[in-house]
């Protein structure tokens, strides 16, 4: 997991410049196309698909597939004006926040972890620090 961290600012600047260079929208497709044949090419190599299960999946286990889409077109059309580390510490806020209401409430079948005093003392920190760090 703390190398997809690593990766979130490398591939919000990537995306950025070549959303400047061609666009948000068609940066998005391209960055899309991209992503598709890798995960088809890992499908096709590890064979661990169950493809029958696909027609009774519910539908809103689909939206993160959406909330990629979201995620892709913000960052190519937002950081090349805020700045890579600006929009990265928004989404990392965002993560926060979002993340201790899924673990509190045990959404889309997470454990459920109380939001604690200790917990939210911990988040306030993570907020302060990046609240600091824009400056």
């Amino acid at each position: 997991m703390f190398l997809a961290g690593v990766g979130i600012p490398i591939m919000a600047a990537l995306n950025a410049t070549l959303g400047a260079r061609i666009g948000p929208p068609a940066a998005a497709a391209i960055l899309f196309a991209v992503g598709f044949i890798c995960a088809m090419i890992m499908v096709v190599v590890t064979g661990g698909t169950d493809w029958s299960k696909l027609s009774t999946t519910p539908l809103f286990l689909f939206g993160g597939g959406l909330l990629v889409a979201f995620y892709i077109l913000s960052i190519t059309t937002l950081a090349p004006r805020m700045g890579v580390a600006t929009a990265v510490l928004f989404v990392l806020l965002g993560q926060l926040v979002t993340a201790a209401l899924i673990d509190q409430f045990g959404l889309f079948g997470a454990p459920k972890i109380p939001l604690t005093p200790t917990r939210i003392f911990g988040f306030g920190l993570m907020v302060v620090s990046i609240l600091m760090a824009k400056r």
